[in-house]
């Protein structure tokens, strides 16, 4: 298999920071990545995008960023076509996906998903679960991983009631699905625009609240957790319970907030696989998606409009 690799591919890269409009361009011939003893290379079929992809283009992590020109993206999915000596888990033939930094804002990979082919530790990646497309694989890693790792962090558990702020985002819609379908929460309220309200009902949420009308705030009703997606840590506050606790994604936190950035992990994939399996949880792609891998650029300025529902995915590569 590895005779069929070619030593370069097509990938979206960047030298300099700026919009991404402005400094992302298509590259014809970039040097396929090499594969470490404990990493795989993907052919890549599909990919998502997320907002750290233009906030990392943008420079809002420059002092820990890697060094430019780099290949944007996190989330993959895609065959495995070698494996690195120490790999046990996948061999070349198996679909696999994740989100291929570890460490969301340090050092990020220079190669990433936004090409032909891309390399990721195997500790980071799962199997792809049968029954979901590439595309629909790929829009999922770093913001279910996200979601999930901040309701562990919030101590959720069966019978206690939540608050999503940002329902219908990439975070907020997975938010809701395994509150409401892994933990078994009493009660889930979201927050999001008029024209998204059924979507949150379609997720499974009990009280869809327009943000555009109403002030989560000053519901009578308080929460057990409330999961800031959106960074309105404040007033996030001002909806839990005395003893309650808010888990926020959005820098620069809350000093008595729940604040992390995500470390990716691949076992986080494989425990949930079951639910995705069964569509107890399903991928939610906004409806403008999938994009071709030749609007890329397109992508990027419809994701920063800060209008998606659920994720932006380019589909398929190339």
């Amino acid at each position: 298999m590895a005779s069929s690799i070619p030593t370069h591919m097509k990938a979206w890269t960047y030298s300099e920071y700026g919009k991404s409009s402005q400094v992302l361009k298509f590259e014809s011939s970039v040097p396929v990545p090499d594969v470490k003893d404990d990493q795989v290379l993907i052919k890549v079929a599909a990919v998502s995008l997320n907002p750290i992809d233009y906030k990392r283009m943008e420079a809002a992590f420059a002092p820990t960023d890697s060094p430019l020109p780099t290949i944007p993206g996190y989330d993959v999915a895609g065959v495995v076509v070698k494996v690195g000596n120490e790999v046990t888990k996948f061999k070349v033939g198996d679909e696999v996906y994740g989100d291929i930094n570890e460490k969301a804002l340090d050092h990020p990979k220079v190669n990433g998903s936004l090409a032909e082919y891309t390399a990721a530790e195997e500790k980071l990646l799962a199997h792809k679960p049968q029954n979901l497309s590439f595309g629909e694989a790929a829009s999922l890693p770093l913001t279910i991983e996200t979601a999930y790792e901040g309701l562990e962090r919030a101590e959720f558990s069966a019978g206690k009631s939540i608050l999503v702020l940002g329902g219908a985002g990439g975070v907020g819609t997975h938010v809701i699905q395994l509150a409401k379908h892994f933990y078994g929460a009493s009660k889930v309220a979201a927050t999001a625009s008029t024209k998204k309200l059924q979507v949150l009902r379609d997720l499974g949420a009990d009280l869809p609240i327009d943000y555009t009308k109403d002030n989560f705030e000053d519901l009578p009703e308080k929460f057990d957790v409330v999961y800031d997606a959106v960074g309105e840590t404040e007033r996030a506050f001002k909806a839990v319970k005395e003893g309650g606790k808010v888990v926020t994604i959005v820098p620069p936190g809350f000093s008595t907030a729940i604040f992390f950035i995500l470390k990716s992990d691949g076992t986080i994939l494989e425990k949930l696989r079951p639910h995705l399996e069964s569509c107890k949880i399903k991928p939610i792609i906004d409806p403008k998606s999938p994009f071709p891998f030749s609007e890329t650029v397109e992508a990027f300025s419809y994701l920063e409009t800060n209008r998606a529902t659920g994720k932006v995915v380019i589909d398929p590569i190339p």
